[in-house]
């Protein structure tokens, strides 16, 4: 048998709250049209004795009088039975020697008006168990249902006639109290119902609750607030929350490594080529210039492409938060002694202790430092240096009063690779190229524009960490 599978979409919660659902329902309903039945066949057998009862004081009060005839004495008993058709009745038969009917109605109790009770000529044979009795169903002149019990009886008395005695009660009487106890019974099932599922929906958000923690613990690593899970969980949770820690702690030695790796090989390469760029800088021949020139391309190929694996390692790495105003103001603190001689005035605005971008503190110096210095290049008096939280990022802009760039597409230009607008100016034309990079790398994005300062705007976004 194939059970019906639950779709994709539908959460654990809803999965266990619909399958507990259906399982109450079905034990309730089972349980109740067993309740029900059993409350009906007890109420018939009530029903039964009484008329039994009843049909033991009719036989006890059932004789011949003077004139041989059949007589019934006074019963004291249900005054239903003397109230016209009020559904309970009696009525004596006299029968043949071989058993039929030989007079309907020969006396009858005064609820039977003026009808008779249609029984039919012969009695089923009692059951086991019954006192010579037999049970029928009958109805009356109106149709109604009637639960009747039936007995022959042969008086002491000499020639006196065979009878036939019978007792007979309208099945509304059983119908009556089974309809109110059903009612009272769907009810209580029903608040037994609301009471079950009420106690599942609490022990489900009990349950579930470390769930929820974990994925709040989840995003504390994610957003930078934590390194590892933090926090008590079930001992079903706990191996999972272990093991995730112990990756967390691996994919950190991988990074640290990486970088150290990269270290390396930036020294180990760095050295060689500065000594031959020294030593060809001792000579001036054509063959010495080449050499220059390539061990120069070569330098900062090195760094270009380390910068670039050195973020795409921190972007893997999970737990990064960077907060930025202690950054900021040793760059700019960097860069007033780097443009000391020019008396550039350098400033920032915004910046407080609860912002922090998603990622390496190295690699926020590689961006900001190269963005304040290209801007100190071309500054005649000042570069303002701004912080601002949009949404999920966090936006840098660095404003300066040089003379700027008219053209749009002079200003795209910019970030090409080795790109550079004015020879005259030191530089390699690898630095916002790199910028770039590794903010598209961080999935931010980085923008020129006219600065209200006159001169060149860079607008660089990140994405910002969630406040510790």
């Amino acid at each position: 048998m194939k059970w019906p599978a639950f779709p994709v979409s539908l959460s654990l919660r809803s999965r266990l709250l619909l399958g507990t659902l259906v399982w109450i329902a079905l034990s309730l309903a089972l349980a109740g049209w067993g309740l029900r039945n059993l409350f009906q066949e007890h109420v018939g057998q009530q029903l039964q004795d009484q008329l039994v009862r009843q049909l033991d004081q009719l036989s006890a009060s059932v004789n011949l009088d003077t004139r041989r005839r059949v007589d019934v004495a006074p019963m004291a008993g249900d005054e239903r039975l003397e109230r016209p058709l009020s559904g309970l009745y009696w009525q004596v038969d006299t029968l043949t020697d071989d058993g039929s009917v030989e007079r309907s109605g020969l006396a009858r109790s005064r609820s039977l008006w003026d009808q008779d009770l249609q029984l039919p000529d012969t009695l089923p044979a009692p059951s086991q168990g019954r006192r010579g009795y037999s049970v029928l169903t009958l109805h009356d002149s109106q149709g109604n249902a009637l639960t009747a019990v039936s007995r022959p009886l042969q008086l002491p008395d000499a020639d006196a006639p065979r009878l036939r005695l019978t007792v007979a009660a309208d099945q509304a009487l059983v119908a009556e109290p089974l309809q109110r106890f059903t009612t009272m019974l769907w009810g209580a099932l029903g608040l037994l119902a609301a009471g079950l599922l009420l106690a599942v929906a609490v022990q489900l958000h009990l349950a579930l609750r470390p769930m929820q923690l974990l994925r709040q613990r989840l995003a504390d690593v994610r957003t930078g607030q934590a390194a590892q899970l933090q926090g008590q969980f079930p001992q079903e949770l706990q191996p999972l929350v272990n093991e995730f820690n112990h990756v967390l702690t691996a994919n950190a030695d991988i990074v640290q490594r990486a970088r150290t790796q990269a270290g390396n090989l930036a020294h180990a390469v760095h050295t060689p080529l500065n000594v031959m760029g020294n030593a060809a800088a001792q000579d001036a021949s054509p063959l010495a210039q080449l050499v220059c020139e390539q061990v120069a391309t070569a330098t900062r190929q090195v760094d270009y492409h380390l910068a670039r694996a050195r973020a795409a390692t921190a972007v893997r790495a999970t737990g990064l938060r960077t907060p930025v105003q202690a950054p900021l103001q040793a760059l700019l603190r960097t860069m007033e002694r780097l443009h000391a001689g020019r008396q550039l005035l350098f400033t920032l605005h915004g910046a407080n202790a609860e912002m922090a971008v998603r990622g390496e503190e190295q690699d926020l110096f590689e961006m900001l430092g190269n963005l304040l210095d290209n801007a100190g290049k071309w500054a005649a008096s000042q570069v303002r240096l701004e912080v601002q939280r949009e949404g999920d990022s966090l936006c840098f802009t660095v404003d300066d009063d040089g003379p700027g760039i008219a053209d749009d597409a002079q200003r795209q230009r910019i970030f090409e690779r080795g790109e550079r607008l004015d020879e005259q100016r030191p530089g390699s034309g690898l630095g916002l190229d790199i910028v770039r990079e590794l903010a598209h790398t961080y999935g931010g994005s980085i923008e020129a524009l006219p600065s209200p300062l006159g001169g060149l705007r860079m607008r660089l976004c990140l994405p910002a960490a969630a406040q510790a």
